[in-house]
């Protein structure tokens, strides 16, 4: 009996102390509203200025900016274009790893800082290192993928802490390479710079190839396997199918037109409606390319303006006309960073005849300028081997 009264007494003590401190609470908590209220109504607080800068519990991200170095300058400039997807790591003076981060939509790997929240990533002063992780097959332009900061206290700031200076931008680009095969037919690649012999490439016969291009090449001629293909050098990676005498290709002084996909609707999404640039679509979207949330390859993908296209619920998608065209170019890349290696499939048609059927590996970190330069053209389809959504920008036709 002593021992149960014992217990009763525990717990109601207890309950009593619990009690009284929900009551404390609630009663600082209507303490500060009325302190709160009265400051509120006090015309003179309007625009009061702080005299007290002591301490801070706020909490802020510190980024590391990561960017596609288009002109591979290693300075972030008008033509370069923000990144998703890149891994950026933050560790400690010692060595210690404290976070990975993702580069979001804008290119800004995040870590949170706050010297008055040990939740944070940044939580105490000292020397912080961020170290961007460069792909496989990319370089860093910019020459800054690990940078050190020295973060201290800072009075009255939003978070109490902070660096001198931000980490400065981080620059990548994907190595230029050309792939291809030859068919029956071995061939010479040439590579030009302002119609100025740099390198030739042999290629053999029955073969694969893929070479490094020169940074300051601007264009490649293929000959040996049928009539010449002159094809203008982008800054991506640059495919071009089967070299094969029975694929005619588009001749080089032919004008082009690019479809940039900008012009299908000023909003995020709208199903590419038959009828657009004189062709006929289906099962291709065109969307912003921040419009769905998390996608590396919508980012990296969208090439020129804001919009690309991609294949709905990544199932096969087609274009197509009457009128035969010239199929040059497009830049394709894989829509998500788990589906990193996807295999794309573009078929090509002239009427009943299939013309051209090339594989290859697509990104979600860089679109491939696939250049078959078909002629005499009139449907084009596209699907991936796991149906992972594929991202389509610059279609170029000769019409």
């Amino acid at each position: 009996m002593a021992y149960l009264l014992l217990a009763n007494l525990i717990l109601m003590t207890a309950i009593v102390a619990v009690g009284a401190g929900f009551g404390l609470r609630a009663y600082r908590k209507r303490s500060r509203s009325r302190r709160h209220s009265r400051r509120a109504g006090d015309p003179a607080r309007d625009y009061a200025v702080r005299q007290d800068w002591r301490g801070s519990a706020g909490k802020l991200n510190y980024s590391s900016f990561v960017y596609f170095d288009v002109d591979r300058d290693g300075r972030y400039s008008l033509g370069d274009r923000p990144m998703g997807g890149i891994a950026a790591r933050l560790a400690n003076a010692d060595g210690r790893h404290i976070l990975t981060s993702r580069s979001n939509g804008n290119g800004f790997a995040n870590f949170t800082m706050s010297l008055g929240r040990s939740s944070a990533h940044i939580a105490r002063p000292g020397v912080y290192r961020f170290t961007v992780s460069v792909p496989p097959g990319w370089e860093c332009t910019s020459g800054n993928a690990v940078q050190s900061r020295d973060f201290r206290e800072i009075a009255g700031a939003p978070s109490g802490i902070g660096s001198d200076e931000m980490v400065t931008p981080v620059g990548l680009a994907p190595l230029r390479m050309l792939s291809g095969r030859a068919g029956a037919s071995a061939a010479t690649a040439t590579i030009l710079k302002a119609g100025q012999v740099l390198a030739t490439q042999a290629l053999d016969a029955q073969a694969a190839f893929r070479f490094r291009l020169p940074d300051e090449a601007d264009a490649v001629l293929i000959e040996g396997a049928g009539p010449a293909r002159r094809l203008a050098l982008s800054p991506y990676p640059a495919e071009v199918g089967l070299l094969a005498p029975e694929r005619t290709p588009v001749p080089h002084d032919a004008a082009l037109e690019t479809i940039r996909f900008d012009d299908v609707t000023p909003r995020g999404l709208r199903k590419v409606p038959s009828g657009y640039a004189g062709l006929n679509w289906f099962n291709l979207n065109a969307m912003s390319r921040d419009f769905a949330s998390g996608s590396e390859g919508y980012v990296n993908g969208t090439v020129s303006g804001d919009h690309s296209c991609y294949t709905s619920s990544g199932h096969p998608a087609e274009f197509w006309s009457d009128r035969p065209f010239g199929f040059h170019s497009l830049m394709i890349a894989s829509a998500w960073l788990r589906a990193e290696g996807e295999t794309a499939l573009i078929e090509s048609w002239s009427g009943e005849r299939l013309v051209a059927r090339d594989e290859i590996h697509v990104s979600a970190l860089t679109p491939i300028h696939y250049a078959p330069m078909l002629s005499d053209i009139t449907r084009v389809r596209l699907s991936s081997e796991h149906y992972w959504q594929l991202v389509i920008d610059d279609l170029v036709l000769a019409r």
